[in-house]
């Protein structure tokens, strides 16, 4: 025999033209399905890598603009600090620049009662330049004045318009605003701005604007933002500037190592407030990676299972080539170019699509993707080149794990017996042994992964649980198919078609597995996430259930910061108090404490605990409320804020006593960590601390939210009418809206639809993987039982010659599709479930550190199930149709 020489290496590519180009032609959309699925991988991947970058990238722009670049800031862990501490680090040796700012959150009123959250930053104008240019506040020249006796017209102009407007920096009623806050509250170059202290209104002259780009912002000189706003003696922040040559490390180390040095001033990078969000966000943005991942991990499986089906088919043209010269390794690499064409041929579109995609979330849902961790609008999109091409790469990569298989296949091919039809398949007992022994180890793998701590705060370890799940499950399908029929066979033994169906169908359970594999792991993707979701919004529902206990709610300010600066009286309390039909009332304040300059800001709440019931009637426990040892303060801490700290049940919290820094705490007991209670609004952590306790403690009387029980019988509407009536007394604006207009009511069921909304919003990418991963699948079962069908003409001729006719031909053909898709959906929904439960429970606990019951939607999934079913047997029925014809029968002649 002849010896056989590796051919030129231009011979794959000839092939890949002629060979593989005639395979694309002729069943083109079975290879689009595996480019539809590559596709969308990589186009979730890069929308999400995209939409991260945009927002990450704004938010710092952001920063930067209205921070400046200092080399230190001193931020006050609750808020703010007493301004004695500024001339101690402006005297500093090693200290450039200092300087001063009050940062407060508000709302400008206007129109009829409408209001505008507005950030206003208290400067000094001397300081704040060297700093933060962005800030320095910019004077409107006043109009020209009559020239001064011996004076020129141009000269006295100046006196009296640039120098006067000039020291307008310095007057206790002027407001200077960037372009977002000037569109917003003045479009017109209005010369008043009314804002909210309280429930007052003061009015504010417009005296000029400053460069600051990003949100609604305004600028007032330090000593004036003090007096309206009521902070005497207060700053939020000292930014600093060090000399030229100063170690930052050591002189923070210095300055805060100091004895006298207060616990609740923190000192940070410019820097830290970037990760602070990045890390706040980090978790969702890499569980929406996460998923997109698993995408393109299901694209990969579909493409497995359109070239394993591909090669099976041309079989005996790939033996032919071996005969003709092309070695095993060629064959090889002629697959694996096969499919990286279809993963390049993905990896474009996906780049085309995910850019569309980004570009239509930052303007529908913003940076955040729904997740509410932004407040920067919608940021401009930034697209990277490299990014582009690693996300291309990743997609190439994906499809070249899912062809490596089908390559291996046609590596071990004996063209001899390939030729004569009499090749070996993989469906023997030992093949089936081998891939549930790999099953088992990969599933036992799992086990352990899923138990592993959190990495670095991620679950890394759970997420390669899910991976080695998945592919666990589906390397035992050959068996699972084996044994499922083994078991339904008997029930079929007296219907020949039925028995001709389960027979073949257990009999070729290599090609099965190969044909339901895409389906398996699209399916258990949206059967996860669907489990998820849904675990997470019923968990959700009880809790705000738990939470919202009386008949309406009253509030000025819609977010926390603004509460510092908006906040109910307790003159209108007792106004409130007062009103007819309001039977009870429950206070809360809530403010926010920056306990690690790393973290996100944890919420503090002060509400009555103590009374009828105790604790557990008011906060959400788990497990329950420790006894309190004496001349302790009880506090309960959310799941987050245990994780975040370490802050345990029976041990004392120090970082709380520090952030207060208040002068009764230096000689106040350690806080003692009573218990814990979910909380599901905040992802930072919270606190809650009896109202009593908290007012002896700090001296705040300050009210956020009023929880109200009507009387029977009274109406809602006429008590919101009589509390705004009652609330006219405390003030008027100078457009005429009233104090009774800047309160805001909800009812819990009004709140409780709110808050499932902007749930539903935040899942929203979520829901459309879901639809995806759905999408998927069924495209999968139709193109693989279409090709799996249509290669089989000669077999359907065969029976035909043997005397079945075209109907029982086709039972049989839709019986084999029912075998097979009933099967991969049963695989894919427990599959589905188990990747459920570590989401569930590991998964959601290490990323959000937030617990919750699994809850199972099985309507849901008995739907999905069925589609998938459905989807099979009418796509093998149909491709049954066009293969079993008049062809079939003289396709039969091609063996004689």
């Amino acid at each position: 025999m002849p010896p056989v020489y590796p051919a030129h290496p231009t011979t794959v590519f000839a092939l890949l033209k002629t060979f593989s180009w005639q395979e694309l032609r002729h069943h083109p959309w079975q290879n689009a399905a595996a480019v539809v699925a590559v596709m969308l991988g990589v186009a979730l991947a890069f929308a999400v890598h995209v939409i991260n970058a945009s927002a990450l990238d704004e938010f710092a722009q952001g920063l930067r603009a209205v921070n400046g670049q200092p080399d230190v800031e001193f931020r006050g862990a609750s808020g703010s600090f007493d301004e004695g501490i500024y001339t101690r680090i402006a005297n500093h040796a090693e200290v450039a620049h200092a300087s001063p700012v009050l940062e407060v959150s508000t709302y400008a009123v206007f129109g009829a009662s409408k209001r505008q959250p507005l950030r206003i930053l208290g400067v000094d104008a001397l300081l704040v330049a060297q700093v933060s240019p962005a800030l320095m506040p910019m004077p409107v020249p006043l109009p020209k004045a009559m020239p001064a006796p011996g004076a020129t017209a141009e000269s006295s102009s100046k006196d009296a318009g640039y120098d006067a407007a000039r020291f307008s920096v310095f007057a206790p009623d002027a407001i200077f605003l960037n372009a977002a806050a000037a569109s917003a509250l003045a479009p017109n170059r209005a010369s008043a701005i009314d804002v909210q202290t309280g429930l007052s209104l003061q009015t504010l002259r417009r005296a000029g604007s400053i460069a600051s780009p990003g949100l609604a912002t305004a600028v007032m000189d330090l000593g004036a933002a003090q007096e309206v706003f009521g902070r005497l003696g207060q700053l939020s922040r000292i930014d600093v500037k060090l000399k030229p040559g100063v170690n930052r490390v050591a002189f923070i180390t210095e300055l805060t190592a100091s004895p006298d040095w207060p616990s609740n001033l923190l000192a940070q990078t410019p820097a830290d407030a970037l990760d602070r969000v990045s890390n706040l966000s980090r978790a969702y943005r890499v569980n929406m990676t996460v998923l997109a991942f698993v995408a393109l991990f299901t694209g990969a499986f579909l493409v497995f299972s359109v070239l394993s089906l591909s090669v099976a088919k041309r079989s005996q043209q790939f033996a032919l080539l071996g005969v003709l010269g092309l070695t095993g390794f060629e064959r090889l690499r002629l697959v694996l170019w096969e499919s990286a064409v279809l993963g390049l041929l993905g990896s474009v579109l996906g780049i085309a699509l995910g850019t569309g995609l980004a570009s239509a979330a930052l303007r529908l849902l913003g940076g955040d993707l729904g997740g509410g961790y932004f407040t920067t609008g919608a940021p401009a999109l930034q697209w990277n080149v490299w990014a582009a091409l690693g996300y291309a790469v990743l997609g190439v990569a994906a499809a070249l794990a899912g062809g490596w298989w089908p390559a291996k296949m046609v590596q071990r091919l004996p063209p001899a017996l390939a030729l004569k039809g009499l090749a070996a398949t993989n469906d023997s007992a030992q093949a089936n042994f081998k891939g549930l022994s790999l099953s088992i180890v990969l599933i036992a793998a799992c086990a352990a992964l899923a138990a592993a701590p959190a990495i670095f705060d991620l679950p890394l370890a759970a997420y390669l649980s899910v991976a080695l799940l998945l592919l666990g499950g589906i390397t035992a399908l050959p068996a699972l198919i084996a044994l499922l029929l083994a078991g339904v066979k008997p029930m079929v033994q007296q219907n020949v078609l039925g028995l001709l169906a389960v027979e073949r169908a257990r009999r070729m359970r290599g090609s099965a597995a190969a044909a339901v594999s895409g389906v398996v792991a699209s399916l258990s993707l949206a059967v996860a996430l669907t489990v998820m979701v849904a675990s997470f919004r019923d968990a959700v529902t009880q809790w705000l259930d738990a939470v919202l206990p009386a008949d309406l709610y009253l509030r000025t300010a819609n977010t926390t910061l603004a509460g510092e600066s908006a906040f109910l009286t307790p003159e209108f309390i007792r106004l409130v108090a007062a009103t007819p039909g309001v039977a009870k009332l429950a206070s809360q304040r809530t403010r926010l404490l920056q306990l690690d300059p790393a973290r996100p800001a944890v919420a503090l709440t002060s509400r009555d605990l103590q009374g009828a019931g105790g604790v557990a009637r008011v906060l959400p426990l788990v497990g329950e409320a420790l006894p309190v040892p004496a001349g302790r303060v009880p506090v309960y801490v959310s799941e987050a804020l245990a994780d975040l700290y370490e802050a345990r049940p029976g041990h004392p919290f120090f970082k709380l006593n520090e952030a207060l820094g208040h002068e009764k705490l230096a000689q106040a007991a350690p806080f003692y960590i009573a218990g814990v209670f979910r909380d599901y609004a905040r992802q930072g952590g919270s606190v809650a601390l009896d109202r009593a306790d908290y007012e002896r403690l700090t001296g705040d009387t300050q009210v956020n939210d009023l929880a109200l029980w009507l009387s029977a019988g009274s109406d809602s509407a006429q008590v919101q009418q009589a509390i705004r009536t009652a609330a006219q007394q405390l003030g008027a604006n100078s457009a005429g809206a009233t104090s009774g207009q800047l309160v805001e009511f909800a009812s819990p069921g009004e709140i409780r639809a709110l808050s499932l909304k902007i749930f539903d919003r935040s899942f929203a990418v979520t829901y459309w993987l879901q639809a995806v991963a759905i999408g998927i699948g069924l495209f999968g079962v139709a193109a693989s039982f279409s090709a799996q069908v249509l290669s089989r003409r000669k077999e359907f001729g065969l029976m035909a010659h043997l005397g079945l006719t075209r109907k029982q031909v086709l039972a049989v053909v839709a019986g084999e599709g029912l075998a097979w898709t009933s099967i991969g959906a049963l695989a894919g929904l427990g599959l589905g479930l188990a990747v459920a439960v570590i989401l569930v429970h590991v998964v959601n606990p290490q990323s959000f550190h937030w617990t919750m019951a699994l809850a199972v939607p099985w309507p849901r999934l008995g739907l999905l199930c069925l589609a998938v079913v459905a989807a099979g047997t009418l796509t093998a029925w149909l491709a049954g149709r066009a293969a079993a014809g008049k062809n079939a029968v003289l396709a039969v002649k091609e063996d004689w």
